[in-house]
């Protein structure tokens, strides 16, 4: 496969912070610079969003992948209500409250989910490469899960059992946008299964994080159990479908070159 420019740029970024790792002088803020910078030519998709690696073209087909949502008088769908309804019901403060935080994607709030469980904590400072692959991996997630979204057109629970949401500034938005599967939750388990790649000793931790992501919009009241479900199934899709592009690989190169760098200080 032919490598971009930018690709090139990237290969180089990787050498100099591999030769970085053995010296760990003042050039190490430089080649944080050099990574930042490279976000600046990802353009948005709309504001704050940046575009994500895969082309449409490219996507995992969520319409193909994911079966249908539960049927009504099914087993699935009646799991479905009572998982919803012990939600609504759930009296924990503490665990609502995360699950509201956990509904924010925009940056840089969105990766607080992950930060409070790594050692090493993300931001554009300090972990720039990591941060970009975060923001663009969003969108290649997120947009994986609309081709059912879109043609099953499945109401969230709120709509059908009146209960309130985290995050009631959003519901006339969620009226309009399909239940089925959760966009939120393939960003958090594609995000798990990354995070996992760049910091393997903490796999089960951060593991748990995204599969607790996932579970918050059953929490907020805005996805179905199945939508979950059918999220993680997509989120993984997407993951499989980015070790397949160029960029996203030279990337994750160069996330764990700066890891190890910022370890080795």
């Amino acid at each position: 496969m032919k490598h971009s420019k930018k690709a090139l740029l990237r290969s180089m970024i990787i050498v100099m912070a591999t030769v970085l790792l053995w010296s760990c002088g003042p050039q190490a803020t430089q080649t944080s610079e050099a990574l930042t910078s490279l976000s600046k030519e990802i353009k948005e998709v709309r504001p704050g969003i940046l575009e994500g690696y895969l082309a449409f073209e490219e996507m995992p087909n969520s319409l193909l992948l994911v079966p249908p949502p539960p049927e009504e008088g099914s087993a699935a769908l009646e799991l479905d209500m009572e998982i919803a309804a012990k939600y609504v019901a759930m009296e924990d403060e503490t665990r609502k409250a995360q699950a509201a935080s956990d509904a924010e994607l925009h940056f840089p709030e969105a990766v607080e989910a992950f930060n409070m469980v790594l050692d090493q904590r993300i931001t554009e400072e300090t972990t720039p490469m990591v941060y970009m692959i975060l923001r663009r991996t969003l969108a290649d997630a997120g947009l994986s899960t609309y081709a059912a979204k879109d043609h099953y057109q499945r109401e969230r629970p709120f709509m059908v059992n009146g209960g309130p949401t985290c995050t009631p500034e959003e519901e006339a938005m969620l009226r309009e946008d399909g239940s089925y599967p959760s966009g939120h939750t393939a960003i958090g388990w594609a995000w798990a299964l990354i995070l996992t790649e760049l910091f393997p000793g903490q796999a089960d931790v951060i593991l748990e994080r995204g599969k607790e992501f996932g579970i918050s919009r059953n929490i907020c009241n805005v996805h179905w159990y199945s939508d979950v479900l059918a999220g993680r199934m997509m989120g993984a899709a997407a993951v499989a479908r980015l070790h397949a592009n160029a960029d996203f690989l030279i990337d994750m190169e160069a996330a764990k070159a700066e890891i190890l760098l910022l370890q080795s200080n």
